[in-house]
């Protein structure tokens, strides 16, 4: 059978195992690191908050909050750099190993060096190897599919459930370490083991990345090795000159920072389960489960349970529309359903909020814990429209030369998001939970009917 043929038989299967073992590898990579900044991410407040005698750094919480905002915003545009410089010079899997091996670096700077000296070093290389990591590993994932591959969808489903197993082990595990097994007491005085969390993160990118570079050859090739927007040089050492894009690359380039645009509303809702979402569970929610109050730091690893459970499902919905006679959903309307679904979410949350009322000294009836959880649900169904697909839609549309930037920029695009979120959630004091949540579902719900409308068009632009 040629090479051909078998890529071509390849290509029709189906299911969560039809897949190349690259994906695999990758998937185990993106599990690893995310566990790794998660679990960093979990503890990096309590760590700046807590006292100095109690293994902290003892800021105030609003000086931690404006860190930890700055951190988690930078960590998200540094990938425009370290795309570029894959891209040109380093290749993929180059910079994927400078990544890992620099937030590595970081996190054992943290746990070695308790002070501020410490923490401003370790984010920096944090900061530093996120750029160099988060644009390349998506976009190896999608240099393992033809253009054309039915499964390419469904791939980066399946490699998004890496990022949430990660993310769903990291703040039950590190936070377990840091706030009870190392926890000690002495003299009367309590002292957490935050550093031995942030070891624990070390350990983990640790472990990803000799996953990464041992297997590496064996599963992926030849793949993301050469810069492939390199300058090219002639005989006898002068620069071929790179063509220019053609229309359709011009067009196609367009449709992600259309789509980028949309995918920044999305992201400023979803990230008020950072924010404000936290604090209504906190106060008004009624998190008692047979007898027992469930932590609100514990709801965190909602989302990510859903991702697990529903990414499957997913994955196989896209494969099975694909060879329905109608085809699959074009990338647009997929996103489009996904803003909608978020749109829901909080709007059946606004019926928790009429009962409760948005005074935290003056709750009328504290919420079911089922209205928490399924506002989660329905955040993940969106979620799993709109962040997998556009990951893989970035990977097939990009110009090959420019291929890890634009997968940077679609990351940038979440940074914007962030931000935005931060200063939705300060209108909880002023507007009520009410109203904010009522603006924001209808109004990611109205975007969405804006890009449902425009995605025929859009859809011909991607060709």
């Amino acid at each position: 059978m040629s090479s051909t043929t078998i890529q071509q038989h390849e290509q029709e299967k189906v299911g969560i195992f039809s897949h190349p073992k690259g994906l695999y590898l990758l998937f185990l990579t993106e599990m690893w690191e995310r566990f790794s900044y998660y679990g960093m991410r979990a503890i990096l407040v309590l760590y700046l908050t807590t006292s100095l005698v109690s293994g902290g750094l003892g800021m105030s919480t609003s000086q931690a909050t404006m860190l930890y905002g700055l951190f988690t915003g930078t960590v998200y545009f540094t990938p425009l750099i370290g795309g570029y410089l894959s891209d040109r010079f380093l290749g993929q899997r180059l910079a994927i190993t400078i990544g890992g091996v620099t937030m590595a670096l970081g996190n054992i700077v943290l746990f070695a060096i308790n002070s501020q000296v410490g923490l401003y070093i370790g984010l920096i290389f944090l900061i530093i190897g996120n750029g160099f990591f988060k644009p390349n590993i998506s976009t190896i994932v999608g240099h393992l599919y033809e253009p054309n591959d039915r499964r390419r969808d469904a791939a980066f489903t399946i490699f998004y459930m890496g990022v949430n197993v990660g993310a769903f082990l990291a703040p039950l595990v590190i936070g377990f370490l840091a706030e009870d097994y190392f926890k000690t007491t002495f003299n009367g005085v309590v002292q957490y083991g935050f550093k031995y969390g942030f070891l624990a993160s070390a350990i983990g990118m640790i472990i990803g990345q000799l996953l990464f570079n041992l297997l590496g050859n064996r599963y992926l090739g030849e793949i993301g090795k050469k810069p492939e927007g390199k300058p090219q040089v002639n005989a006898d050492g002068t620069k071929v000159k790179a063509p220019p894009l053609t229309a359709q690359e011009k067009k196609r380039t367009l449709v992600i920072f259309i789509l980028a645009a949309f995918v920044v509303f999305f992201w400023a809702g979803f990230e008020q389960a950072g924010t404000s979402l936290t604090i209504y569970t906190r106060d008004f929610v009624d998190r008692s489960v047979f007898g027992y109050e469930v932590p609100t730091s514990w709801f965190q690893s909602i989302n990510p349970v859903f991702i697990v459970l529903l990414a499957p499902l997913m994955s196989a919905l896209w494969i099975k529309l694909s060879y329905s006679k109608r085809g699959d959903l074009p990338v647009p309307t997929k996103m489009a359903f996904g803003m909608v679904f978020l749109g829901l979410g909080f709007l059946l949350l606004t019926l928790a909020v009429m009962k409760t009322g948005s005074d935290p000294e003056n709750i009328a009836q504290k919420a079911n814990i089922m209205f928490i959880i399924g506002t989660y649900l329905l955040h993940t169904l969106g979620e799993l429209m709109l962040s997998p697909v556009g990951l893989s839609m970035v990977s097939r549309l990009a110009p090959i030369k420019f291929a890890s930037l634009l997968m940077a920029v679609w990351t940038a695009s979440s940074a914007v998001a962030n931000y935005l979120a931060g200063y939705l959630a300060t209108f909880t004091a002023t507007l009520g939970y009410l109203e904010l949540y009522t603006v924001i579902g209808i109004a990611v719900i109205v975007l969405g009917i804006v890009l449902l409308l425009l995605s025929k068009k859009i859809t011909k632009m991607m060709a």
